[in-house]
């Protein structure tokens, strides 16, 4: 009698829907914190800088706003006084965005993975979502526009939310969907004119649009 060999049936590897979020002024709104930390840069260093203006155009590395008002040699001592700073006078101030906590709960209810992809360091970006009572599954930080591309193609994002149109940029490089919220410096056009494919108010909407995506990537 002949027995027949049983081959296992492979069948593919169906991985959990990873969701990228950046962290100012799309999940936290850290004007205040950035400003007050400011305010001690400027007591320590004694160089004129137009907070509003900074807190205003939030979204580059800090080293980028700086060189605006530093000479460049000076950069790197005037970044490390503000980031001394930072844990004592920024978390406190700042506050959840309308909609976060909300936002990377739809995710998890999914099956899936939220994560932040920030320029902010990754210290501090981890103190402001520990103080918030947001737990992202993973946090990567200093990381800019298209370098943001690289963290989320390798964490297999499927979307990246963001405020700005280096986010666009950062999700274009991913390969993944670009979910924009006019909560940061950029308004709609902007955002879409950069390339979102999607432009949202606020991350209000955020749980009903990831809903209706999701239910159309299981049809």
């Amino acid at each position: 009698m002949t027995s027949t060999v049983q081959h296992p049936v492979h069948r593919p590897v169906r991985h959990p829907l990873t969701v990228g979020f950046d962290l100012d002024m799309t999940l936290v709104d850290s004007r205040p914190g950035i400003a007050a930390a400011f305010r001690v840069l400027v007591a320590k260093t004694g160089v004129p800088i137009d907070i509003d203006l900074v807190v205003n155009r939030l979204g580059p590395p800090l080293e980028t706003e700086l060189a605006h008002w530093f000479p460049a040699d000076e950069v790197p001592a005037a970044a490390g006084l503000y980031r001394a700073a930072y844990p004592d006078h920024a978390i406190a101030p700042s506050t959840a965005l309308a909609g976060a906590r909300e936002s990377v709960a739809a995710v998890r209810a999914l099956g899936g993975r939220a994560i932040v992809v920030t320029a902010k360091n990754e210290a501090h970006a981890k103190l402001h979502l520990s103080h918030l009572g947001i737990e992202p599954d993973a946090v990567i930080g200093s990381l800019w526009a298209e370098a943001k591309g690289e963290a989320l193609r390798d964490q297999g994002a499927r979307v990246y939310v963001g405020d700005h149109t280096g986010d666009v940029r950062g999700a274009r490089v991913a390969g993944a969907l670009s979910v924009a919220v006019t909560t940061g410096p950029c308004d709609a056009t902007e955002l879409r004119t950069a390339g979102a494919d999607v432009v949202l108010a606020d991350l209000t909407a955020f749980p009903a649009w990831l809903a209706a995506f999701a239910e159309e990537q299981a049809a």
